[in-house]
C-alpha cells in the first residue's frame, strides 16, 4: 500500500463525516478538523510523524500528556482535553476500520492515564475571597498612588490591576484571555472584543465557539480606566498586549513588509523609533501577552503583596475555581459594539503617549 500520510488520512475522515447525513455531522467535521490539524501539526513538529502508518502508541501517550500540561498550565480545561483525545482516537478507529491501519493505537492499554481529570484541571487551587480581595487592595492602591507624571508606570499599575479585576470577576480562562503560543486561533482578547455598554467580552471558549461573557462591576471599571489609559490606535489591539520588544520589533517588521515597504526603509525607520511607537503610529496590533507570561506577572504582584494559598501564588485557574457556580455565559452574536469612552473616567486615567513599551 502506498504511503498515507496522517493529513490526507484526516482530509478523507472529514469529507465522509461531512456528506455522513446525519443531523450535525457538519458542525462535528468542522470543529474535529481544528482538532484534528493541531494534533498533526503537533506530530510533525514534536514527534516527526508523518506517516499514518509510522504512528505508534508512544506518539499517543506523548499526546496524552501533551494535553495534560495545558490544562496544567490553565490553557485547556479538563474536559476539552478528554474531548480532544477522544477526537483523535474516534479517527484512528475509522482508519482502522477502513483498513488503513491495523489497530487503533489510542485504545492501548491505560494510554489515557495521563489525561487531566476535572480536579486536575482546576489545579485544586481556588482563589479565597480573602486572598482576592487582599491583591485586589492593593492594586487599587497602586493604581490610585501612581504619579501623574509619569505615564508609563500608571499605565502599567492600571494594566496589572485590570488583568487581576477581570480574572477575579468573569471566571475567564487564561487561554480565552492571553495568547496560546501553540494555538494560532488563541491570540488573546482584543478590545474589539469588549462591549462595555453591554457589559461582556467576547472569547474563544474551549469548544472553539466564541461566546460572550459577562464582564461585572468590579471587572468593568479597572478594564475601562485601563483602556482610557492605553488608547489603544486600533479595535484590534490585545487587552494586554506584550511588553517584550523583540516580538513587538518582529510583528512590526513582519506587518510593513506585508504593507509594501522595503527592508531597508523599516530598518530605518525602527532606527528613529520605538517598536511599540511605531505599532502605536501605523496601527500594528502587537502580539498579546502569553499565558505563561500572565503568570509571572501574578507570580510578582502576589509577592509584592504578600498574598498567597497554600504557600503558592494565585493562578489564574484559581481564580475561577474561587468563583463556585460558572460564570454567565452565552454564544456570540455577529454583531458586536466596540467598547466607548466616557468622558466622566478621563479624570482618573492619563493617555500614554509613549506607549507600551516594556
Amino acid at each position: 500500500m502506498p504511503d498515507v500520510s496522517v493529513a490526507d488520512a484526516v482530509d478523507a475522515y472529514l469529507r465522509r463525516t461531512a456528506v455522513g447525513g446525519s443531523e450535525g455531522s457538519g458542525a462535528y467535521a468542522s470543529n474535529a478538523g481544528s482538532i484534528l490539524g493541531r494534533w498533526a501539526g503537533w506530530l510533525e513538529d514534536e514527534r516527526g510523524v508523518t506517516s499514518i502508518f509510522a504512528l505508534e502508541e508512544s506518539d499517543l501517550r506523548a499526546y496524552a500528556a501533551e494535553l495534560a500540561a495545558r490544562t496544567e498550565r490553565g490553557e485547556y480545561a479538563a474536559s476539552t482535553a478528554s474531548t480532544y483525545f477522544a477526537v483523535v482516537r474516534a479517527f484512528l478507529s475509522w482508519c482502522e476500520s477502513g483498513g488503513i491501519i491495523e489497530g487503533n493505537p489510542a485504545r492501548a492499554d491505560g494510554i489515557t492515564e495521563a489525561l487531566p481529570t476535572e480536579e486536575d484541571g482546576d489545579g485544586g487551587q481556588a482563589w479565597s475571597p480573602e486572598a482576592r480581595q487582599e491583591l485586589e487592595a492593593h492594586l487599587e492602591r497602586r493604581a490610585l498612588e501612581a504619579p501623574d507624571d509619569d505615564r508609563r508606570e500608571r499605565l502599567g499599575r492600571l494594566r496589572e490591576y485590570a488583568m487581576v479585576a477581570t480574572l477575579a470577576h468573569t471566571g475567564i480562562r487564561g487561554a480565552e484571555l492571553f495568547r496560546v503560543p501553540e494555538d494560532d486561533r488563541r491570540q488573546g482578547a482584543r478590545w474589539e472584543d469588549v462591549d462595555f455598554y453591554a457589559g461582556t467580552v467576547r472569547v474563544l471558549g474551549t469548544a472553539g465557539r466564541h461566546e460572550e461573557v459577562v464582564l461585572p462591576a468590579p471587572a468593568r471599571t479597572p478594564l475601562r480606566r485601563y483602556w482610557i489609559a492605553l488608547d489603544p490606535p486600533t479595535p484590534e489591539w490585545p487587552l494586554f498586549p506584550t511588553r517584550h520588544a523583540p516580538s513587538i520589533a518582529a510583528r512590526v517588521r513582519t506587518v510593513l513588509g506585508e504593507r509594501g515597504l522595503e527592508e531597508t526603509e523599516i530598518e530605518s525607520l525602527l532606527e528613529t523609533q520605538t517598536a511599540i511607537e511605531l505599532a502605536r503610529e501605523r496601527a500594528i496590533p502587537p502580539p498579546a501577552i502569553t499565558t505563561e507570561g500572565a503568570r509571572s506577572i501574578l507570580r510578582r504582584l502576589c509577592a509584592d503583596a504578600g498574598v498567597d494559598v497554600d504557600g503558592d501564588y494565585l493562578k489564574p485557574r484559581g481564580a475561577r475555581r474561587g468563583l463556585g457556580n460558572r460564570p454567565r455565559r452565552r454564544e456570540a452574536t455577529p454583531s458586536h459594539s466596540p467598547p466607548r469612552e466616557d468622558f466622566r473616567e478621563r479624570s482618573i486615567a492619563v493617555a500614554d503617549s509613549d506607549g507600551d513599551d516594556a
